[in-house]
């Protein structure tokens, strides 16, 4: 008998997640005492230019998640943000200015000035 998951498995043609982001959610999960959890990352209304992202450390999928291991992480993405984010590349840079996560997000036409939300 197989008991199916309550989230679906992935990989990288859905996110890739690059070494520096890597190190930097080990780091925080670690911080956190959820090293076996993972980052949430959803496309939400907002912004300047319609869709945001919104990224969150969790303990791990819930029902209907698409999970993805990327780089020695997990990164978990709800259907409907699925469909945003489908081949994008999460990145890290601790630059002063424009550090952070960053989405490189191939199905964005159109970012705002300020690099925080776009619209597909």
């Amino acid at each position: 008998m197989t008991t199916s998951l309550p989230y679906k498995i992935g990989n990288e043609k859905l996110i890739k997640v690059t070494e520096s982001a890597s190190q930097k959610l080990n780091a925080l999960l670690t911080r956190q005492g959820r090293s076996s959890g993972a980052l949430r990352v959803a496309v939400i209304g907002g912004g300047c230019s319609g869709l945001q992202y919104k990224m969150d450390l969790v303990d791990g999928p819930v029902a209907r998640d698409i999970m993805v291991e990327s780089a020695g992480v997990r990164v978990v993405v709800d259907p409907k943000s699925a469909l945003f984010v489908s081949g994008s590349l999460l990145d890290f840079s601790d630059e002063l200015q424009k550090g952070g996560f960053k989405v490189t997000n191939p199905n964005a036409v159109a970012h705002c000035s300020c690099g925080e939300s776009f619209s597909a």
